[in-house]
């Protein structure tokens, strides 16, 4: 009897294990088919981390922000004037300069002594002009002497005539006589004609050659005012007024014709030169009014040029000021500039968000009346603006939306705002 138990016993128990293995995998089963039926946490975003802000109604103004630089509109650049040594370097970049400011001193042994060669030959020119005029008047003297002995023959053959032609009249001179003295007033007359004519070819011949030594004097002046010119020149001036912006030389070295020695830059002449995105230029137009932050004042202007191509992905738009400059205005001053594009009227706007473009449709989260979630919803944006952007369709006056960057939650259509 007690063996017949003993094995009831023992198949009881089997059954009673298999029964609670079937129930152990049925439980099993059930929770994990319920588990696999949820739906995912929604993650939570810390409020404090998140930007945050309410579809309002109203005004907008589109504005495009670049940065860049005030670059001079009158700029020159002071060439070396020929060949030359850098001797002095009397000014460094920063210093007020007028156009006779001398920056350089340059040294040119060679056209130093062509240029005293040129004196030389002007002074012996000069000395050549005054014995010229000395020898010249000498002749004239002399040949005015010969004809004063003329005239006076002349004179005398004329008394002799008149006199011969009164006895002739008389009978008291022989008739040959007579002839000979006409002869010979005839031939004085006509000497004292050619010595006057040749007095009077004479005095232009004199003329012709005091202007010919007179013109070799001037070239010769000439030539040595440019020597002359040409060794000032070596003492580099500024050549306009302005500010020494560069100094591209060293004591020492030695300069070609046209090396660029210095830059000088008028500091009223200021510009600004922004850098805007390829994708911000297509509504920047010329005559668009532009504020520009110096970070110690803002500058008033207008866009004046827009580069036609594009360099490294930005388009250079320069813009000259209708306001007055302040003082700590410098050429190559960093600074940011704010293009406004146009004014809008009664317009749905929000802040611009993170990744979000004009004229395109993307998924913000919107957050509930209570505050406490928020929901992803589809958004069409229209034009956009450095920090707003206007509202197409999707969003209401008074709704708020995550700006933030929430790209790590795009697989998720509801998040928790803590």
């Amino acid at each position: 009897m007690d063996i017949k138990r003993k094995a009831k016993s023992k198949l009881t128990k089997r059954i009673r294990a298999a029964i609670f293995i079937l129930i152990g995998l049925t439980t099993v089963g059930g929770v994990t088919l319920a588990l696999a039926k949820l739906k995912p946490a929604a993650p939570t975003l810390d409020r404090s981390t998140a930007v945050i802000d309410t579809v309002k109604r109203g005004p907008m103004v589109r504005e495009v922000r670049g940065s860049g630089t005030l670059v001079p509109q009158v700029v020159r650049w002071v060439p070396a004037p020929s060949d030359g040594r850098v001797e002095k370097i009397l000014l460094q970049p920063g210093v007020e300069v007028r156009a006779d400011t001398i920056i350089v001193e340059l040294s040119n042994a060679e056209m130093e002594q062509q240029a005293m060669d040129a004196e030389f030959q002007v002074k012996a020119a000069i000395a050549d002009e005054e014995n010229l005029r000395v020898r010249l008047e000498s002749e004239r003297m002399t040949q005015e002497s010969a004809l004063a002995s003329i005239n006076a023959e002349y004179s005398q053959g004329k008394l002799q005539l008149d006199t011969d032609e009164t006895l002739a009249k008389q009978g008291l001179v022989a008739d040959l006589l007579l002839k000979l003295s006409r002869v010979r007033v005839e031939d004085l007359a006509n000497r004292l004609k050619i010595e006057k004519e040749r007095l009077a070819i004479r005095d232009k011949s004199t003329k012709a050659q005091i202007n010919a030594q007179e013109s070799r004097v001037q070239q010769l002046q000439a030539l040595a005012k440019l020597k002359r010119d040409q060794v000032d020149a070596l003492k580099v001036r500024a050549g306009t007024n302005g500010v020494l912006q560069q100094i591209s030389v060293q004591v020492g070295q030695q300069m070609t014709p046209g090396f660029n020695i210095a830059r000088v830059a008028d500091p009223a002449s200021l510009k600004a030169e922004l850098k805007i995105a390829e994708t911000q230029i297509k509504d920047v137009k010329i005559g668009q009014p532009v504020a520009v932050d110096t970070r110690n004042g803002i500058i008033q202007g207008q866009v004046s040029r827009i580069d036609p191509a594009a360099r490294e992905g930005t388009f250079t738009v320069d813009a000259e000021f209708s306001g007055p400059l302040p003082t700590s205005a410098r050429a190559d001053l960093s600074v940011d500039g704010t293009i406004e594009l146009e004014r809008l009227g009664n317009v749905l706007n929000v802040g611009r968000p993170a990744f979000g473009q004009g004229q395109q449709t993307l998924g913000l989260f919107k957050l509930t009346a209570d505050g406490q979630e928020a929901v992803r919803t589809p958004v069409t944006l229209g034009r956009s603006s450095v920090n707003t952007i206007e509202i197409i369709s999707g969003l209401n006056e008074g709704d708020q939306v995550i700006l933030s960057d929430t790209s790590a939650m795009d697989s998720y259509s509801r998040i928790r705002v803590r």
